[in-house]
């Protein structure tokens, strides 16, 4: 019984992902099938494929879609218009990755500001700030963490599973010291294997992204973000 309910404590926290550019439609039905029948928390899908997940599965799972993907240098208006296109349609969650120039730029006010911005334009869904730690300093690290907090999001993200590295014990860590109280926290990217769900669920993380898990927790060798 114990090792049932690890399990399932561990696929509640999963936003089970595909975003791969060539992911075909077979491929989003297997991730949405898999979410419904594991009861993960989301599916966190390309934006083009929201709206015939909501036509084909309804109410049956959670779409997360991500926004300034992956590189995050978009401007702030085609971001809000690639939300406010997810939410009409009939997606949750809002995945969304800063502008990381801006943020090696020191450009702090620009940065939160457009959180703040995407998060309105979200209204009560759910906005996840990926802000890239493998390309963060400590420094830079930390100020997002006051400025995710601030502009009023309700998670901070590691990674797009797009860069040099994704998520690790020690910027989690990091987190947890300097987010606000509202804030929680998702790992995301090389999350590759059972000992990484299950240490990412015990640090603490609200949400693990990863396309993996269910293939782990069944026993087999998966590739993925």
């Amino acid at each position: 019984m114990g090792e049932i309910m690890r399990t399932e404590e561990i696929l509640e926290k999963v936003d089970h992902t595909q975003l791969k550019a060539y992911a075909t439609w077979g491929d989003i039905q297997k991730l949405c099938e898999e979410a419904i029948r594991y009861h993960t928390a989301s599916v966190c899908v390309p934006p083009a494929y929201v709206r015939a997940i909501r036509d084909t599965y309804g109410e049956q799972l959670t779409i997360c879609t991500v926004v300034g993907f992956p590189l995050g240098y978009s401007v702030t208006e085609a971001k809000a218009a690639e939300v406010e296109c997810a939410l009409r349609d009939g997606c949750d969650e809002i995945d969304m990755v800063v502008n990381i120039s801006d943020v090696k730029n020191g450009y702090w006010e620009k940065v939160e500001e457009e959180i703040r911005i995407l998060k309105k334009v979200c209204g009560e869904h759910i906005l996840k700030v990926i802000i890239e730690t493998c390309y963060l300093t400590e420094e830079e690290k930390i100020a997002m963490c006051g400025i995710v907090t601030r502009a009023g999001a309700d998670y901070i993200k590691t990674s797009t599973g797009f860069g040099t590295g994704g998520a690790t014990r020690e910027d989690v860590e990091l987190f947890q010291r300097h987010i606000g109280s509202g804030v929680k926290i998702k790992a995301a990217g090389g999350v590759s294997t059972l000992a990484d769900l299950e240490m990412f669920v015990s640090l603490g993380c609200d949400r693990i992204g990863t396309s993996r898990a269910v293939g782990l927790l069944q026993g087999k060798e998966t590739e993925g973000y």
